[in-house]
């Protein structure tokens, strides 16, 4: 063998440093791999919600827990990825997912023209309607008894566009908890919020859900404009809407299922 220079001496040492480096670098925190070698790492579905909208989202012992969370559990196993979901208000979660913060949003989203000019939608997966909450001892029995009456809304949703469309005196809360807390408190004369949340909410503080609804909507998932995971996102949500298994989320809930 050939004596080494001493230039190529000092490139095979550098080489060998170099490979050292590289071996001790970091590595992905989200990668892994199994006993095949093959990569495990799932991405991440990041989804915006606002978790003060039970049975469909709530807070339990600090996590996130409900109707829709069920459901995207499910779907996010099917399509491969792990969950990740955000909190914040209500009215942030659209502009979050529109700007590409989010991948998916969920809170009861009714779908609207309005909205789909900034977001698209998933498969609609529940018709829901707009109900009117009162006090037991309001009168009011009906949607024509709240001409010239003052309702409480949570910021930014459906319930929030209508009643100001329509002419009626609007009290508006980031969270449901607070628009109910103004009919509780005496400030409204009835508060305007999806059917099942009332149901869910106006037993315990001992108030009365109206049979007459104020609207009906359909409920869906948001996802940023052009989204590519709309697509593998309804294969999974359709399968989970034909095989019953939606339904019987709803029903695990003590929810009456109404199908799109």
């Amino acid at each position: 063998m050939k004596k080494l220079t001493k230039l190529t001496a000092l490139a095979l040492a550098l080489v060998m440093v170099l490979g050292l480096l590289a071996g001790c670098g970091s590595s992905n925190a989200d990668s892994s791999t199994d006993n095949s070698g093959e990569d495990t790492a799932k991405d991440k579905l990041v989804v915006a919600t606002s978790p003060d909208f039970p049975p469909f989202e709530s807070l339990e012992g600090g996590e996130v827990v409900g109707i829709e969370v069920d459901i995207l559990k499910l779907i996010a196993e099917k399509l491969g990825m792990e969950l990740d979901i955000q909190q914040m208000d209500f009215d942030s979660v659209i502009p979050g997912v529109q700007a590409g913060k989010f991948d998916v949003g969920m809170s009861g989203i009714t779908v609207t023209d309005k909205r789909k000019e900034n977001v698209d939608f998933s498969s609609v997966y529940f018709m829901a309607a707009q109900a009117i909450v009162v006090s037991a001892d309001s009168g009011i029995t009906g949607k024509a008894d709240l001409e010239g009456k003052k309702v409480s809304v949570q910021t930014g949703t459906t319930a929030e566009d209508y009643c100001m469309a329509n002419g009626y005196e609007v009290l508006a809360f980031t969270a449901n908890n607070d628009a109910a807390s103004a009919l509780t408190g005496g400030k409204v004369d009835a508060w305007v919020v999806d059917n099942e949340v009332a149901l869910a909410m106006a037993p315990d503080l001992g108030l009365t859900v109206l049979d007459e609804a104020m609207t009906a909507e359909p409920y869906a998932f948001a996802f940023q404009k052009g989204s590519e995971l709309v697509a593998p996102f309804n294969e999974a949500l359709d399968a989970l809407l034909a095989d019953g298994t939606v339904e019987k989320i709803f029903s695990d809930y003590g929810v009456t299922y109404v199908g799109p």
